[in-house]
């Protein structure tokens, strides 16, 4: 309600509704449904709509809003495939943070990628969308999702009491696992990919992640593979040395990943091994496990950005890591990924039949805590063996050894499912 000056002595009201109506006014000018119309300039220069030989409608306009760490929005881009194919005559597009748009870079399923920021939110606040989905069990997203125009919304939304809630049938399941640790953490062997394709009302056909690499960073990867004296290896691990601030717990100690490349390098012969990660920290940390380890390591460029990281981890055949943005990385690349988890839930991350999860077997774990409460420490980390890493290193190792020897015959898939340890 807004109060203006009136005539005389009074005031008068007026009703303002949270969403700007549309102007009244009907342009003359021709205003298309084309995905290349701005309103303010030609989308080739000197073309006119008037005429145009190949319009690109719309068809339904589809907003993703998923505000999650990067490496949550790496694995939903797997849910794009099942999009298109549902919404075969459709605009897709992903609204998420600044960090998380170089994974969405090159991708071929969308047509615009919204930063999250005032701007950006004005302009959508203004659009009006067929379908919108929220994958996010969040306040922000969530109450952006109630502020949209939409004919189906779906994911999860925030009710008058600023609490997150679902919005639809299939986001029931979704919402339970979030407030229900036993059933999250002990029950639950569905992954993340399954969960949020039943969340948005999707099939799910277990599509693999869309990371795309521009020819540019695949002719990177091979200067990068001379740079760093990577010829002539039999083949390269990598492994990641870091992980997000917000779980450190996700990593390993310095020592231990010290002890995990001598392990390899002293059990397989010719395998060259790169050290991954991003940022001053990681940096620091992959010099001191090269150090500890003899420089059996080679440490890899950690600030130069993250696309470039993506590239850096693309030379690597087997990749080491936690359950963080390197892990996600390494499965949107296909490559062989040794995964182990000690706080997160390993049943929501698919491997994609070519990998191995080694899962602590602990009564505590997973917890999902940023820190430790017990008095002993956390013994999911300290009390990792570090063998269960190298030995599937070396049986990874083995079966090229004997692909090689076997020249020409049918090779088998590659070892996956999940260890406990």
């Amino acid at each position: 309600m807004l109060l203006l000056p009136g005539h005389g002595s009074g005031c008068r009201f007026i009703t303002l509704s949270s969403r700007i109506s549309m102007p009244d006014y009907t342009p003359k000018a021709l205003i298309p449904d084309c995905k290349l119309f701005s309103g303010y300039k030609p989308c080739l220069p000197y073309k006119t709509c008037e005429g145009c030989p190949d319009p690109q409608p719309f068809g339904k306009k589809i907003l993703i809003i998923n505000l999650d760490n990067i490496g949550a929005v790496l694995m939903n881009t797997a849910q794009l495939p099942m999009i298109k194919k549902q919404w075969p005559e459709s605009t897709i597009f992903w609204l998420t943070q600044r960090a998380s748009k170089p994974v969405l870079q090159n991708n071929p399923y969308l047509d615009a990628i919204y930063e999250w920021n005032d701007e950006t939110r004005l302009i959508l606040r203004q659009m009006h969308f067929d379908i919108v989905l929220n994958g996010d069990k969040n306040r922000n997203s969530s109450a952006f999702t109630n502020e949209l125009s939409a004919e189906i919304k779906r994911g999860f939304g925030l009710n008058h009491n600023g609490a997150v809630i679902p919005l639809n049938a299939g986001a029931e399941y979704n919402f339970h696992l979030g407030t229900h640790d036993y059933e999250k953490f002990r029950i639950n062997k569905r992954t993340g990919q399954d969960i949020l394709a039943e969340t948005w009302e999707i099939p799910c056909e277990r599509s693999p992640y869309v990371l795309e690499l521009s020819e540019e960073e695949k002719q990177q990867t091979e200067e990068w593979r001379s740079k760093l004296g990577l010829e002539g290896a039999r083949f390269v691990v990598g492994l990641n040395v870091g992980c997000s601030s917000l779980y450190p717990l996700k990593r390993l100690k310095a020592s231990q990943q010290a002890a995990i490349v001598e392990g390899i390098a002293t059990l397989c012969e010719g395998v060259k091994i790169i050290l991954l990660g991003g940022g001053s920290e990681d940096a620091e940390r992959a010099e001191q496990i090269a150090g500890l380890s003899g420089g059996k390591a080679i440490v890899t460029p950690m600030n130069l950005g993250l696309r470039t990281g993506i590239v850096l981890e693309n030379l690597a055949d087997v990749v080491i890591s936690g359950d963080s943005l390197g892990m996600h990385i390494a499965i949107a690349l296909r490559k062989y990924v040794i995964a182990w988890f000690g706080l997160s839930c390993a049943a929501e991350i698919d491997l994609y039949d070519n990998g191995v999860k080694l899962v602590r077997d602990l009564p505590c774990a997973p917890c999902w805590k940023k820190s430790c409460e017990l008095p002993q420490g956390p013994i999911c980390v300290n009390e990792f063996d570090i063998n269960a890493i190298v030995e599937a290193v070396v049986r990874y190792y083995r079966r090229q050894d004997a692909r090689r020897a076997a020249q020409g015959e049918v090779q088998n898939h590659e070892e996956s499912g999940e260890v406990l340890v």
